[in-house]
C-alpha cells in the first residue's frame, strides 16, 4: 500500500471511529428529513458558474453535488437527475450488509462462496477472485470497494438479501432517489446493449447525485451505522484503487479521500467525501453520459473535483491544475 493510501486508510478510519455518536432519537429524526442539510444549503453562485463552463466544453449530461457535509454550503447542477449508478451502487450495497453486522444478523467473519462465473482480475492482470472461492465478508467487502469486484459485490449482495433489502435499507435510512434492481452481472450484462444513457435512461439502479451525496454524508456524520462498521467502509474507499484518473488526479499530493468509481457504457462516475486541509470534509457526486471516452469523462471528473476543492478551501478560486504523476 503507499504512503498515500495508508494515510488516507488510518485517517478516515479514526475519524469515523471518534465522530461524536448521534442520539438514537436525533438519528431517527434525521433519518426521516436528511435532506435538511442540503436543501437548506446556500448555493455557490461562483462555484456553479466555473462548473458550469466545464460541462459545456464536455458535452454529455452531467450531474454534480458537492456539499460541505458539516456545513451550509453546496453546489449542484442536474443534481435531482437521474444517473446510472454502474459500481457507485456498492457503497450502500456495503452499507446495507454492515447495518446487518451491526444489528447482529450477520458477521464480518462469515466466509460466502462467490458465484460461478468468469473470475475477476485487475488493471495489473493479476486474478483478484476466482469462481468457487470463498472469501470472508470484510475480504468481500474490501474488493468491492478498493477493486470494484463484481463477485465479490454479489456475494455480499445475496447475503444481505438481493436489492430489495437494499432498497429497504436505503429507505429506513431516509435516503430516497436511490434505487437498486439488479445484481452486478445483470447489470453488466444489460450493459451490453449499449442504449446511450443520454438519449434513453433505463431507470433501473439509478440515484440522483443528491441522493449519493446524502448517503456520504449520513455515513460521515455517523447518522447510519455503528463507528465501528463506518470505519470498515469509509476504510475501504481510503483504499480505493481505481479511478485514479478521476477525483483524486488533479487534488494537491497528501490529500484524505475516500472514494468509490462507477463506469458502464458511455458513463463514468466517481463519489467520496474529500478532506480540505482545515479539516472539512467536502462529500462529492459526479455522473457523467455522453459519447465521449471514458478518458475524456474522467478528465472531466478530475476538473470537476479540483475545482470544488480550490473553491471551498480557499476564499477566491484560482485555476492551478497540475495533475500528480
Amino acid at each position: 500500500m503507499s504512503k498515500r493510501g495508508r494515510a488516507a486508510s488510518i485517517g478516515f478510519a479514526i475519524l469515523a471511529l471518534v465522530a461524536t455518536p448521534v442520539p438514537a432519537q436525533s438519528v431517527k429524526a434525521q433519518a426521516l428529513a436528511p435532506q435538511r442539510d442540503f436543501a437548506s444549503a446556500a448555493l455557490d453562485r461562483a462555484l456553479e458558474t466555473q462548473l458550469r463552463a466545464i460541462v459545456a466544453n464536455s458535452g454529455g449530461r452531467i450531474g454534480i453535488y458537492a456539499a460541505d457535509v458539516d456545513g451550509p454550503r453546496a453546489v449542484t447542477i442536474n443534481a435531482n437527475q437521474a444517473f446510472p449508478m454502474a459500481s457507485t451502487v456498492k457503497v450502500a450495497i456495503a452499507a446495507a450488509y454492515l447495518q446487518g453486522v451491526d444489528d447482529g444478523r450477520l458477521r464480518l467473519d462469515t466466509a460466502y462462496p462467490l458465484r460461478i462465473g468468469t473470475g475477476q482480475t485487475g488493471a495489473d492482470g493479476r486474478v483478484i477472485t476466482r469462481e468457487g472461492m470463498s472469501l470472508s465478508a470484510q475480504s468481500l467487502i474490501e474488493l468491492m470497494i478498493t477493486k470494484s469486484d463484481n463477485q465479490a459485490t454479489d456475494a455480499i449482495l445475496s447475503a444481505v438479501g438481493g436489492p430489495a433489502e437494499v432498497n429497504r435499507w436505503l429507505l429506513g435510512a431516509g435516503i430516497s432517489g436511490l434505487r437498486v434492481d439488479r445484481d452486478i452481472a445483470t447489470l453488466l450484462r444489460d450493459d451490453q446493449r449499449k442504449n446511450d444513457p443520454v438519449l434513453g435512461l433505463d431507470k433501473r439502479d439509478t440515484v440522483t447525485p443528491a441522493a449519493m451525496v446524502r448517503l456520504l454524508g449520513a455515513l460521515h456524520r455517523g447518522e447510519v451505522l455503528s463507528p465501528q462498521s463506518r470505519a470498515v467502509l469509509l476504510g475501504a474507499m481510503s483504499r480505493c484503487k481505481t479511478g485514479k484518473t478521476r477525483i483524486p488526479a488533479l487534488l494537491p499530493e497528501g490529500t484524505l479521500i475516500a472514494h468509490k468509481t462507477g463506469t458502464l457504457w458511455a458513463q463514468t462516475s466517481d463519489v467520496g467525501i474529500i478532506r480540505l486541509p482545515d479539516g472539512r470534509n467536502v462529500a462529492l457526486a459526479v455522473y457523467v453520459t455522453g459519447q465521449s471516452s471514458h478518458a475524456a469523462q474522467a478528465q472531466t471528473i478530475a476538473q470537476v473535483a479540483r475545482t470544488v476543492y480550490d473553491s471551498f478551501t480557499t476564499s477566491s478560486y484560482q485555476p492551478s491544475y497540475s495533475a500528480r504523476r
